[in-house]
């Protein structure tokens, strides 16, 4: 892999909003993400306010881990507010912080 086949679809400012917004958020979630450059699949870990910052921009990835549907729809909800590239799938949310060129990506 190259990096340079992959495209950004997001900023240092979308991902301190996603900080934010899930620190203040009512439910406690956990969360991982992956380097792009190495590949490296970080432990799930909870803390959104010391442990999540300042190194964004080598995310490629960040998964969120809910336990319910009602979790599931208010981090979905939470993330159409800040408009970021991800999908849904079973009980993991996951955002893109990069997208291999030419493919398509929705957004939450």
């Amino acid at each position: 892999m190259r990096f340079y086949e992959y495209q950004s679809v997001m900023n240092d400012t979308k991902w301190e909003e996603i900080r934010n917004a899930m620190n203040d958020c009512s439910i406690n979630t956990i969360w991982r993400t992956q380097d792009v450059k190495t590949k490296y699949i970080s432990d799930w870990d909870g803390d959104w306010f010391y442990h999540f910052k300042d190194s964004y921009k080598n995310i490629e990835w960040l998964e969120i881990k809910v336990e319910n549907l009602e979790e599931k729809n208010q981090v979905i909800n939470t993330l159409r507010k800040i408009n970021v590239p991800g999908e849904a799938k079973d009980d993991v949310i996951k955002v893109y912080g990069y997208v291999q060129n030419n493919n398509f990506i929705d957004y939450l």
